[in-house]
């Protein structure tokens, strides 16, 4: 497939500046770009490469606009470019077509229109599949469960008994959702189980990574808001309510009862214990540990999680006790030195 750079612009409505009417013949990244393939550049500290990459052309904003060729302005490159990779690369993923024969129905199942389900899936009793739903082999969904229009759902995804998922949701491989939260009564040194009957909710739009665990609720609903998106190896417990729009990064762990507010980030591998709050619109940072509320609009880090500036200070504080220590023993020498002197 070829395309002017000119088509490229208007597909993504976009300005050219330079050569409009040379032809592209795919897209790559800005160190793997070959000739003649469009790339994009997002973040003007890397400026520089735009004079080395191979592209004949790159997608940028205008603050980055530093190069002698052909470029598309545009407020954001990311997006702009992954709509363009769809132009040059659609989706070969072959979803699963119709109903395997495979598949276990249990009583009572309601399935929408064009409903798609692969080999060897079970759905419980009175389960609701929405239209255009597509789920992959080898899943299970629990019995009054709920799950919405245009989902998708790929192998070995686990879903249990009255769970609700909206509308738009993606959840990859190795999920279980609707897990039982950790809950257990310790009496003369034996754990005792504490039954877990609440439910999980799935906002609309969100996205789940593999291998993520959402545990149910003891007794009312853990909450996923709309629009957000989990990475891989998370661990959600029981009855943590995560705000929309919200970034949950890979081997996080929230503990039970936390609630996480719209917009929030949370870093790879932050740790946060539960019955706190995370307000709006915060950034906890990677291998933060969190043991208490973090207001609306900050961000932390380190362990204990403290204002980031104030961890950052801390950390260079620290690359210089070496040096401090050399000379508080040489200023140790020089007062013995002069202790003896005027012992004398």
């Amino acid at each position: 497939m070829q395309k002017t750079l000119k088509e490229i612009a208007e597909f993504i409505g976009g300005q050219v500046v330079g050569n409009g009417d040379i032809l592209i013949t795919g897209a790559s990244g800005i160190k793997e770009a070959a000739e003649g393939e469009i790339t994009f550049l997002a973040n003007p500290k890397y400026s520089p490469l735009m004079d080395k990459t191979r592209a004949a052309a790159i997608v940028t904003s205008a603050e980055a606009q530093k190069t002698t060729k052909p470029i598309i302005l545009i407020e954001n490159p990311s997006l702009a470019f992954a709509k363009i990779i769809s132009m040059f690369m659609p989706d070969e993923v072959g979803h699963p077509k119709g109903i395997d024969y495979t598949v276990v129905l249990g009583k009572g199942v309601s399935l929408g229109r064009d409903v798609a389900i692969g080999p060897y899936t079970v759905i419980g009793d009175n389960a609701v599949i929405g239209d255009n739903a597509i789920i992959y082999a080898g899943c299970y969904i629990g019995h009054h469960t709920k799950i919405g229009a245009k989902t998708l759902i790929y192998p070995h995804v686990s879903i249990r008994e009255r769970i609700s998922i909206g509308r738009g949701v993606i959840i990859h491989s190795g999920t279980v959702i609707g897990s039982d939260g950790f809950g257990f009564a310790t009496i003369k040194g034996m754990h005792h189980k504490i039954p877990q009957v609440g439910t999980v909710e799935i906002g609309d739009d969100v996205e789940i990574g593999a291998n993520v665990t959402i545990d149910r609720a003891r007794f009312d609903k853990t909450v996923i808001g709309r629009g957000t998106k989990i990475d891989n190896l998370v661990q959600i417990a029981h009855n943590v309510v995560i705000g929309e729009n919200s970034l949950i990064v890979a081997q996080v762990g929230i503990s039970g009862s936390t609630i996480i507010g719209n917009n929030v980030t949370l870093g790879g591998q932050a740790g946060l214990v539960g019955h706190i709050s995370i307000g709006d619109n915060a950034i906890v940072t990677a291998q933060t540990g969190v043991a208490k509320s973090v207001p609306p609009d900050t961000m932390v880090s380190g362990y204990p999680a403290r204002p980031f500036m104030t961890t950052q200070r801390a950390n260079a504080s620290l690359q210089n006790l070496p040096k401090l220590f050399d000379l508080v023993k040489e200023l140790k020498k020089r007062i013995e030195s002069l202790e003896a002197k005027l012992n004398k």
